[in-house]
């Protein structure tokens, strides 16, 4: 049986002028550290690619049976389907995205759902916000001003630089130029949330050791320097040829990322 549709509140929502919202909300598990997870500021290793299932894992709902095409955004964060059903991300997933990116951490999606155009098309509608810093350190330094202040409601985009890790820039959609440790900030409208997926999308019926053996041949990466975030038990298999997978309950928040991120260290044996 197909769950029901999530009524949770575990939903990402924008601010805005009327909203107490802001990137400094978002990252409130982690007040002790200017607001930032300790694991990317904590020097050790990340893993090289993060990968990350969709239903239940990213959004709420089951792609293939709760949206009713055709779908309308009603922002930058909220589709609406045909029967005025609402759907968004999980509260922190468009941060969290965000973050990972900037932090030098490619992604990627495995998926089981069988409607990977539909799929496509909500990653496509669905946006990460603007406004948000394109460094790591920009977090840090003033996140209550560099929040996610301008919902992202609109359909543009420019082209700009963002800095990984190691100081390194790279260009990207939808973002402003960074430079040295100051970083910048990025375009004002967001960007559609797959244009952050650089490791693939993998979204079709099969197991998801054969997702991974296409995006491991795609991207070079080895099983070893993969963590996967994925709500089914049974797709621990992936296990089996070296990749570290997180088990969630809920949705992928910060404490999930964590122990995710966490385990896979601890898999390399690295303290």
């Amino acid at each position: 049986m197909p769950r029901k549709l999530s009524k949770s509140r575990n939903v990402y929502a924008p601010a805005s002028s009327s909203s107490s919202h802001s990137t400094i909300n978002l990252l409130t598990p982690y007040p002790q550290n200017d607001g930032l997870p300790p694991f990317l500021t904590d020097g050790l290793p990340l893993p090289s690619l993060v990968v990350l299932d969709l239903d239940y894992t990213l959004w709420p709902f089951y792609s293939d049976c709760h949206p009713w095409p055709p779908l309308r955004a009603l922002s930058g964060s909220v589709l609406s389907d045909r029967n005025g059903e609402n759907f968004s991300f999980y509260k922190h997933v468009p941060i969290i995205l965000h973050l990972l990116q900037v932090a030098g951490v490619k992604l990627a999606v495995a998926s089981k759902s069988p409607v990977g155009d539909l799929c496509r098309e909500m990653l496509k509608m669905l946006r990460i916000p603007g406004g948000l810093p394109t460094s790591v350190e920009g977090f840090r330094r003033s996140p209550a001003t560099k929040g996610a202040a301008g919902a992202a409601d609109g359909i543009g985009e420019g082209d700009g630089e963002e800095e990984d890790r190691s100081g390194k820039k790279t260009k990207t959609k939808g973002g402003e130029s960074s430079s040295g440790s100051g970083g910048g900030l990025t375009n004002e409208k967001g960007r559609k949330t797959i244009e952050l997926f650089d490791g693939g999308l993998e979204i079709y019926e099969g197991t998801k050791l054969r997702h991974f053996e296409v995006i491991q041949k795609r991207t070079g990466i080895p099983y070893e320097e993969m963590l996967f975030f994925d709500d089914e038990r049974p797709n621990l298999e992936v296990e089996r040829v070296g990749v570290t997978m997180q088990l969630i309950k809920d949705g992928l928040d910060w404490e999930e990322l964590e122990k995710g991120i966490q385990k896979w260290r601890a898999n390399r044996g690295i303290a």
